[in-house]
């Protein structure tokens, strides 16, 4: 499957399953996206300004001296929900596709199970559906850390032992039946961390961890339970993995991009967070822990990178 294509489709699992747990109104039910939809081709500014803003990306990259960066953007509009970024993966300096290559995990809608792909950095922001401007978080770890996650996130054949068998947008953090996107980075993380000694059940392993080193998914409560059996009419949503105590009580524990980051910032001390926002015409450069705005206005100490000309070479 394209990655693009792949990336579109589990970006919209993820406000799917957002739209049902949040639940704003019946109405959003008729318009919920098939499994599997056509792939719409980034038209040339698009695919232009995703290019300038990839190029801008990997320069600070480097800049920085960094060999790894936890990256996640953002997808259709989440700012309801209190969330900006949806998807995460890892950013390599040395990898045999490109420097700064992303490796990550998306649901292959066509097989019905979640896959390892690797894509550029442009490739990876074109999954951003939102056209006005467009957000990118990336953190890069200390020296500590670096090490570990650079081999972690290159070693193939650690990615695949640590893939679920089963996709599911809401999979819960703490349990191996489904696994979602951020849940794959976040259980890589622990495994480079040392939360796998064994061969047997790294998943197991790698949450257990997690647990003990104090990982916080991100709750989702749900405004409207009447509208919880929408649910069932998703093929990327589960339940089956959820105690019973969080459905009785209408909540979803899940790993997203703001509970990795959040966990990250505390156990790193060496961590430095960078985040960029476009609008098209110039990109906002951010380095600290405050959110720029969402639209992309540039505060004091923030650098701007004007986003005109020709592309540059992807």
């Amino acid at each position: 499957m394209n990655p693009r294509r792949a990336a579109r489709v589990a970006g919209r699992a993820v406000v799917v399953a957002l739209l049902l747990t949040a639940f704003i109104d019946a109405g959003h039910a008729a318009s919920l996206p098939r499994t599997c939809e056509t792939e719409e081709e980034p038209d040339a500014p698009r695919l232009a300004l995703s290019l300038r803003v990839a190029a801008a990306v990997r320069a600070e990259l480097d800049r920085q001296g960094a060999e790894v960066a936890l990256v996640a953007r953002s997808g259709l509009d989440l700012q309801r929900f209190g969330l900006r970024y949806s998807h995460a993966g890892f950013s390599l300096r040395e990898h045999p596709q490109g420097r700064w290559t992303v490796r990550q995990l998306y649901f292959a809608c066509e097989e019905g199970r979640p896959r390892i792909f690797d894509q550029g950095l442009a490739a990876f922001l074109l999954g951003n559906d939102r056209r006005a401007n467009g957000h990118l978080v990336v953190l890069v770890p200390g020296a500590t850390v670096a090490g570990p996650l650079a081999r972690a996130a290159a070693d193939d054949v650690l990615a695949r032992r640590l893939l679920g068998a089963s996709y599911s947008a809401n999979a819960h953090s703490f349990a191996t039946r489904h696994q979602n996107c951020n849940q794959w980075v976040a259980e890589l993380m622990a495994a480079a961390l040392g939360g796998t000694q064994t061969p047997a059940e790294p998943r197991a392993q790698a949450q257990d961890w997690l647990r003990r080193a104090g990982f916080e998914p991100t709750v989702f409560e749900l405004a409207w339970p009447p509208l919880r059996p929408l649910a069932a009419l998703i093929p990327w949503l589960r339940e089956d993995d959820h105690p019973d105590e969080d459905l009785q009580g209408w909540r979803y524990r899940v790993t997203m991009p703001e509970s990795i980051e959040r966990f990250t910032r505390r156990i790193d001390p060496g961590l430095r967070r960078l985040e960029f926002c476009h609008d098209g015409l110039r990109l906002t450069v951010r380095e600290g822990w405050e959110m720029l705005p969402a639209d992309c206005a540039p505060g004091p100490g923030d650098r701007v990178i004007e986003l005109q000309g020709s592309p540059p070479r992807p």
